[in-house]
């Protein structure tokens, strides 16, 4: 089982900026893509943006150019660096990472619990 612990969120004001964390922990598993979601009140989780474990990227266009991930292998970590935020990045954002089994090819998701950030006007 691979757990995942978030960090880094809260309160800013339109235009500030958050950085927001997530380690991934357990045994027995490699850990390949990780990302960030997010999920505003009464939206559906969206793609943030996911990074391969060779470092490409993938970020929703409402983020580009705003938003950067980064990750550390060897740590099993993954960050987010939340730049000119706007009041609509508003939402509870969850790390994400899918990992297989050493001994498999078999690929699992797993979530953490989310950590709010919340941009006021």
């Amino acid at each position: 089982q691979v757990q995942l612990a978030e960090s880094g969120g809260g309160l800013v004001q339109a235009g500030g900026s958050l950085r927001l964390s997530c380690a991934a922990s357990g045994t027995g598993f490699k850990i390949n893509d990780m990302g960030w979601y997010r999920q505003a009140p009464g939206k559906q989780r969206e793609l943030v943006v996911t990074i391969t474990s060779g470092g490409s990227t993938n970020y929703a266009d409402s983020v580009q150019g705003r938003f950067t991930i980064s990750r550390d292998n060897a740590k099993n970590a993954v960050f987010l660096q939340m730049n000119s935020l706007k009041p609509e990045d508003t939402a509870v954002y969850y790390c994400t990472s899918r990992a297989t089994r050493w001994t498999s090819i078999t690929e699992y998701a797993f979530w953490g619990q989310g950590t709010q950030v919340t941009v006021s006007p």
